[in-house]
């Protein structure tokens, strides 16, 4: 769709079905085989450390599909869909490289609590694992995007629940959780891809996710294999292994925050 199109078509979805949750699981699987595409969003024309722009209705990757799917869900207009995007996209609506929400557990989980809440523990009760993570955003920043920013280093534990549990508690999911995919490299967790669960017609719990090659609804026991095997085959050293997963559940209580105004550029 173009951006008027888009506009049009929100505007009835939100009019027509009143449930979030619904609305959110509509949009997802209108989206199933749209072509991945990694690296897809940066900050242009706002900032010209890329070319890269600030929205995509053609291409996702994992967090571009989240994203997306979800401001489309809240808005019913194409300007609230673009204002909500950059509210979900930066911590406190401010648009910047330095204030995207490049790290999952520390970063965009944390800056968009008022939309989705982590139930990991909750779900895992004494099965509950944890990992402990810590980024450094001021390397990153300056290694990966040439910017020089002053902000110490950050250490957050994490829960999850475990690959060989996720099947125990499926029947708690619900349309529009958050899925977070929670991998080890040699001792490293982190969360490397994410995506959302949808509820089918028989009440199954899928995932649908945007990875190679294309936006794709899958059951977690499908994901699961093809992660597993993906490992498996891997002719690269010590391999990513799938640990588990992270879940977090859209608050019934959303209420978007203001974004912060923008300060006047300096000389």
């Amino acid at each position: 769709m173009s951006p008027a199109e888009l506009g049009s078509y929100l505007n009835a979805l939100h009019a027509s079905e009143p449930d979030l949750r619904k609305r959110i699981a509509i949009l997802a699987r209108k989206n199933i085989g749209q072509p991945y595409s990694l690296n897809l969003l940066g900050e242009f024309p706002f900032e010209l450390h890329d070319n890269l722009p600030m929205y995509s209705l053609t291409h996702s990757d994992c967090l571009v599909f989240v994203e997306h799917t979800y401001a489309m869900a809240l808005s019913s207009s194409w300007e609230e869909f673009f204002w909500t995007l950059q509210r979900i996209r930066y911590k406190d609506g401010l648009i910047g490289v330095a204030t995207r929400n490049h790290y999952t557990e520390v970063d965009w989980n944390s800056n968009n609590a008022w939309l989705v809440q982590d139930i990991s523990a909750k779900l895992a009760g004494a099965q509950a694992v944890s990992y402990d993570i810590t980024v450094d955003r001021a390397k990153f920043l300056k290694e990966r995007h040439h910017t020089i920013v002053n902000i110490p280093e950050q250490t957050s534990r994490e829960f999850y629940v475990k690959t060989s549990q996720v099947n125990s508690i499926l029947d708690h999911l619900q349309d529009g959780d958050f899925v977070n995919v929670v991998s080890n490299k040699e001792g490293y967790y982190s969360v490397t891809h994410v995506g959302l669960v949808v509820v089918d017609a028989n009440g199954k719990r899928n995932f649908i996710n945007s990875a190679e090659p294309q936006v794709r609804e899958e059951s977690f026991d499908t994901f699961i294999a093809r992660t597993q095997e993906r490992t498996r085959t891997s002719k690269v050293a010590n391999p990513r292994d799938l640990a588990g997963f992270k879940f977090l559940r859209l608050r019934d209580d959303i209420v978007i925050p203001p974004s912060i105004s923008l300060p006047r550029p300096s000389h």
